[in-house]
């Protein structure tokens, strides 16, 4: 194939849906041609920093102006509802069923205290059920952590992936679940199985544990995605003491430039 050719194929060589027969071919062709080599590494360079910009987020100040909106809206709604008495309508309603009759008033009594000691008896034993509903519960949450915990140390990236997701259906994790999330974190070699970590410590980043180990856990990332995901994370979190943390990276060299400036933006949100 010729240089124009070649050049078509760079795109689905570059993120790797390429047949392996075309594949050979554009290798064979940029060892001995200096220009698509150089044109290759140009869209290389360009793709990996298209992978770390952030993403765009709202701004604070529409929510502001959507709850702003949205309270004005209440206030109006407010003033059209006609005023009420409630004597008036507690009176009205007793009136209309309360019998005038001695007698009729007297049966009437002896029927709300019967209702009232049934009422009381199904009451005790929904209580019962209750108690047992929410260890059933319990025992699901358990569960969940039970598979999540085992899927997260399967060799295949894909079960780790399905643990993963499995954590983000427990409500309220034990220590041993977030500790678990934080190692696979820390040291699993699948990029994609750290990112979907990330994303389910979002629902947790409240927990002292989360804290502490998303701030400690940024320097020793490789991978910008990744490094970009847990800056976006702290970010969210609001934590002052990530500050420290997010000036060393900026200061370290190995670290890519975007990711740096990602940084910086992520310290004058959390200073805001």
């Amino acid at each position: 194939m010729n240089c124009k050719k070649i050049q078509e194929k760079f795109p689905d060589f570059l993120v790797g849906d390429i047949d392996q027969k075309y594949k050979e071919q554009v290798q064979a062709h940029i060892a001995s041609c200096a220009s698509c080599r150089e044109e290759l590494e140009s869209l290389s360079a360009i793709w990996t920093k298209l992978g770390v910009i952030p993403e765009e987020r709202p701004s604070n100040g529409l929510r502001n102006r959507f709850y702003t909106m949205l309270e004005s809206y209440k206030k109006e709604l407010e003033k059209e509802r006609p005023a009420f008495s409630l004597k008036k309508l507690i009176t009205g309603w007793t009136a209309s069923w309360w019998p005038r009759r001695p007698v009729f008033q007297l049966s009437l009594v002896l029927v709300l205290l019967v209702v009232g000691l049934v009422s009381g008896y199904l009451l005790n034993s929904a209580r019962g059920s209750s108690v047992e509903l929410a260890q059933l519960q319990q025992e699901v949450r358990d569960m969940r952590q039970v598979v999540a915990t085992a899927l997260l140390e399967k060799p295949s990236p894909s079960e780790r992936l399905r643990g993963v997701s499995w954590s983000s259906q427990v409500e309220r994790p034990d220590e041993g679940m977030l500790e678990k999330l934080m190692n696979t974190l820390n040291t699993d070699p699948n990029v994609n199985v750290r990112l979907s970590v990330v994303d389910a410590l979002y629902l947790f980043y409240d927990n002292p544990i989360i804290k502490k180990g998303i701030i400690e856990s940024l320097p020793s990332q490789r991978s910008p995605l990744v490094q970009v995901a847990i800056i976006d994370l702290i970010t969210d979190m609001r934590e002052r003491k990530a500050i420290e943390s997010l000036k060393a990276l900026i200061q370290t060299e190995e670290f890519d430039p975007l990711v740096k400036q990602h940084a910086e933006l992520g310290i004058q949100r959390i200073s805001f």
